[in-house]
């Protein structure tokens, strides 16, 4: 079994800047790409930001430039560091990761609950 656990949402003002972390846990052999989604009330989820295991990322065209995505291998744990933030990127922002278990020949998708960011105007 695999978790994945977000933190570091919250509430913040426009303009100011918060860090999420997505650690991976359980029985991993090794972690292919990462990746951050996120889904405000009524819209469908969107992709935020991807990091291959080579650290190698993508960013969705609404957060360029404002928005960066590590990873610590060694921890298991990604990273999405987000400036300049603005109302409407509140959502319930979701880890999402491509994990070879031990022992386990395939590759499964694990997504992490979720945590809240508010962006107050």
């Amino acid at each position: 079994q695999v978790q994945l656990v977000e933190s570091g949402g919250g509430l913040v003002q426009a303009g100011g800047s918060l860090r999420l972390s997505c650690a991976a846990s359980g029985s991993i052999f090794s972690i292919n790409a990462m990746a951050w989604h996120r889904q405000a009330p009524g819209k469908q989820r969107e992709l935020v930001a991807t990091i291959s295991s080579g650290g190698t990322t993508k960013y969705g065209d609404s957060v360029k430039g404002r928005f960066t995505i590590s990873r610590d291998n060694a921890k298991n744990t990604a990273y999405l560091q987000m400036n300049s933030l603005r109302p409407e990127d509140a959502a319930v922002y979701y880890c999402n990761a491509d994990v070879v278990g031990r022992g386990v020949p395939n590759t499964y998708d694990y997504w992490g609950p979720g945590t809240q960011v508010t962006v107050s105007s």
